[in-house]
């Protein structure tokens, strides 16, 4: 069963940081339209429409960064573990190799 799961732990490195990535872009794209008031674009009722749309746009980018934070963390934790158990069984096979009689991990079988 063990030969069908793989963890690439260099692959989840490279997702964290497209989260926080991710993340940046969000608040970046956010940060460029708080400048631009409403009264700057024109009539009243597109003036209230592009207000409307920060407010949910503010709302909206608040809710992904909380969930894309979530996601990091569990992201973080498994690929902490994912190395914690790569460092076992290294350690592991090294031990075995060394209690060997023969250095060869055969224990003597022939």
């Amino acid at each position: 069963m063990g030969e069908h799961f793989k963890a690439d732990t260099d692959q989840l490195g490279t997702f964290l940081r497209t989260l926080e990535t991710c993340v940046r872009d969000l608040n970046e794209a956010r940060s460029a339209l708080g400048h631009v008031r409403a009264d700057q674009i024109g009539t009243r009722r597109l003036d209230e429409a592009c207000d409307g749309f920060q407010e949910r746009w503010k709302y909206g980018a608040e809710q992904t960064k909380e969930m894309i934070d979530a996601i990091s963390e569990g992201v973080k934790a498994n690929k902490k573990a994912y190395e914690q158990v790569e460092e076992a069984f290294e350690k592991a096979f090294q031990d075995m190799a060394k209690s060997s009689p023969s250095g060869s991990g055969n224990s003597g079988a022939r």
